[in-house]
């Protein structure tokens, strides 16, 4: 017994009046069983009181408004896609189908009032003012529309009463149902108050979810173009050092070969000197593009068992010429652990802290020990040198900061850009741990890291602490194919390679290589030496692939050398069993891996 109006008014946007007829649309239904009910009520009561063609005219009235209706709420179903202005137009015939309605009812109490006894007469109250108090909910934002359909109910009946003197109190009652009146009207006047509340509020919750949305969006956008920048800025700084790479690696080259066919001392020295900026520069290009993968997240970390006698024998190798050279001692201790960490970055933390050790170390030496703390194990690198101030201490982890010293710096302890030992913080991060420092200028420094202890594979069977590169090398009677695309790194390592007596066949592409292999002139070769990156979309791994195919008996060593830092080809190196050297690759590096290389054979 419930009617239903569209809930619109002159304050709501067409798309909230599209809405909400689309809501009344799926109430309909509920509503003509409710109306139908009504009427059926209605007819119960009266049916013995009254004449037949008094009710048959008002059931008909009642049966045509339910019929359009219900041919209403079909078109609708028909047509549910229906524009906005389509909507709007049907409201305007809905109105009046209700305010007809309430006509019809208001009809009902003139017609039937005065006959049976009174519990008729209340029963017929009481469904006319339940129709009213139904259409509160729906029609109280509408103060206009609900007080024309109130008062086409109502009205009518509380002059039917008024009117009925053969009724005992029937002005009373006139001015009870006109007490229901105000009440209702008051009631539909808080409740659209409060409704109007509500509704605002939900716009205001629907503007700032979309303004949430518009907001999330543009946050995601972007954090989309500030991953692109991170990705185009590790790119280009792998480019760029890629590129600066080659013509150091070039230039290291030729005056290794230089040295080889010019006696002269202050020659020699040169090429010492030339090799050492080298090194330099090869150690800032490290640093810049390791922080900026560190940054970009580009680091994976593979926690595995890392046996700390092996990675003492790498560094040891490495660093102790260096260390030998300025007359300091280079000491390991605690090498029988292993520990649980990533073994390339563990490596690499230790190589930035060993070589700062001996960078700002003048006397005395330098001391890397390991040593069991709980469950975990303690590695720290201690050093005798000239020591960090109280007041740097807290900004020596910062990036570009180098700690001020009270005595000059020499050249060699002043080249870098500062960012070693924030990569060290950064890696050590990654890991899930922290590096601390403590310090006395002019007595040395302590630098300690903690990591979980682990247990060795039975597989792994412990290496040799290293393979020690002779100081001469001969390649006389061996022959090593060289595939580099850089023209200048090309010559450079033919002329160096040839100087050392080996017979080089040289390519720049993995097309030459096909092509001759495909001759009949090729020969199995003693060793390989491959650029990893290669021009039409190929990598060394294709060349190596390749010529081993040529001679499947033989298994042929191979040395891959690549301009990018930080990992990134260990699986590739153990799946196509190769050594991999980073560019710039200094000759006495590079005598020593070959050297090891042919050695294996």
């Amino acid at each position: 017994m419930s009617a239903t109006l569209p809930m619109a008014g002159p304050e709501r946007s067409a798309g909230g009046e599209v809405d909400h007829i689309r809501a009344l649309y799926v109430q309909t239904p509920a509503t003509l069983i409710g109306y139908a009910l009504g009427a059926l009520v209605v007819l119960l009561v009266f049916w013995p009181l009254v004449d037949t063609w008094r009710l048959a005219g008002w059931l008909a009235a009642v049966a045509l408004l339910w019929a359009l209706r219900l041919l209403h709420y079909l078109r609708y179903r028909r047509e549910s896609g229906a524009d906005a202005a389509t909507l709007l137009a049907w409201r305007r015939s809905w109105r009046v189908l209700v305010l007809l309605q309430g006509a019809v009812w208001g009809l009902a109490v003139w017609l039937f009032w005065g006959l049976g006894a009174p519990y008729q007469r209340l029963t017929l109250i009481l469904v006319v003012y339940s129709y009213c108090v139904s259409s509160v909910q729906l029609l109280a934002t509408q103060r206009h529309v609900f007080l024309a359909f109130i008062s086409l109910v109502l009205a009518p009946t509380i002059v039917r009463i008024a009117t009925d003197s053969g009724e005992p109190g029937h002005l009373q009652l006139a001015l009870v149902v006109a007490i229901l009146f105000g009440a209702t009207l008051l009631m539909v006047r808080t409740y659209g108050h409060a409704l109007g509340q509500a509704i605002s509020l939900k716009a205001r919750t629907d503007e700032l979810a979309a303004q949430l949305r518009f907001e999330k969006a543009e946050a995601e956008a972007a954090r989309r173009a500030a991953e692109a920048a991170s990705r185009a800025k590790t790119q280009f700084f792998a480019a760029a050092s890629h590129d600066l790479r080659q013509p150091l690696h070039a230039m290291g080259l030729f005056a290794e070969a230089l040295r080889q066919r010019v006696h002269d001392a202050e020659v020699a020295s040169l090429v010492n000197s030339i090799n050492e900026s080298v090194d330099a520069l090869e150690g800032l290009f490290g640093e810049l593009l390791d922080i900026t993968r560190i940054d970009t997240g580009g680091v994976e970390v593979v926690p595995a068992p890392v046996r700390l006698r092996e990675l003492f024998g790498r560094l040891r190798l490495h660093f102790e010429p260096i260390a030998f050279e300025k007359g300091l001692m280079l000491s390991f201790r605690g090498d029988a652990h292993v520990a649980h960490a990533d073994p390339l970055l563990l490596e690499r933390i230790l190589r930035n802290l060993v070589s700062n050790a001996i960078r700002y170390t003048d006397d005395g030496g330098v001391l890397v020990s390991c040593r069991p703390r709980g469950g975990r194990l303690l590695l720290q690198v201690w050093d005798s040198g000239i020591g960090i101030s109280e007041a740097s201490l807290p900004r020596i982890f910062d990036e570009f900061f180098q700690a001020q010293s009270q005595r000059p710096l020499e050249p060699h302890q002043r080249k870098g850009l500062g960012l070693g030992l924030a990569i060290v913080k950064r890696l050590a991060a990654l890991m899930g741990t922290s590096v601390t420092v403590r310090s006395r200028v002019g007595h040395g420094t302590v630098f300690s890291i903690e990591v979980p202890a682990g247990k060795a594979p039975r597989s792994v069977e412990a290496r040799a602490d290293g393979v020690k590169a002779p100081l001469g090398l001969t390649l006389q009677g061996r022959s090593l194919i060289v595939v580099e695309d850089e023209q200048a790194v090309r010559e450079g390592l033919v002329v160096l390679l040839q100087a050392w007596g080996a017979s080089v066949i040289a390519f720049d592409t993995v097309d030459s290589v096909l092509a001759w292999l495909a001759s009949a002139s090729a020969a199995a070769p003693d060793l390989l030496l491959v650029d990893y990156r290669l021009p039409q979309g190929k990598t060394g791994i294709d060349a190596l692939v390749a010529i081993r195919a040529r001679w499947p008996q033989t298994r042929l060593p191979a040395i891959v050398v690549t301009g990018s830092t930080l990992g990134g080809h260990e699986d590739e190196a153990v799946t196509h069993d190769y050594h991999l050297l980073i560019k710039p690759v200094l000759p006495n590096k590079l005598r020593a891996m070959i050297a090891f290389k042919l050695g294996m054979r």
